[in-house]
């Protein structure tokens, strides 16, 4: 037991860790899309690629560790939590969104953004949204 509570601890923590720069990853985008000033944007450059790859070990153990969750429940309890394979969904689709960070911060690293700062805002929500329904899932299992 101890060890399937440190897994849970863990697989906790480098999410909330991966959560905390994925949504502030797209405020620094808000600030960088809005800005006129190049010495600004110079500095938010450096910020954004700092953090998305500060971020991204966290988005690998975070995956990791679920997959070590799900390997000691076990092949059985995989099939029958229908819950689960919809978190695993969104999961991906939050892996899709972290991967389209990079092409954001390299289209802000070569002065490509075409992009308004509203655009980011709501660019913004979408792993808000993610996180809502996964903590659902996981906490209610509500199938």
């Amino acid at each position: 037991m101890t060890t399937l509570l440190w897994l849970q601890a863990c697989h906790v923590f480098f999410m909330v860790a991966w959560f905390a720069g994925v949504f502030y990853l797209p405020r620094l985008f808000v600030n960088h899309a809005e800005t006129s000033s190049i010495e600004v944007a110079e500095h938010l450059k450096g910020m954004e690629k700092r953090l998305l790859y500060f971020v991204t070990p966290f988005a690998v153990l975070t995956v990791s560790l679920g997959i070590a969750l799900i390997y000691y429940y076990g092949y059985a309890w995989f099939i029958a939590s229908k819950w689960l394979h919809l978190k695993i969904t969104l999961v991906i689709l939050l892996l899709a969104y972290h991967g389209y960070c990079f092409k954001l911060v390299k289209d802000f690293k070569e002065d490509k953004n075409v992009r308004s700062g509203k655009f980011y805002r709501i660019f913004n929500e979408f792993p808000v949204l993610i996180l809502l329904v996964i903590l659902y899932l996981v906490y209610l299992k509500p199938f």
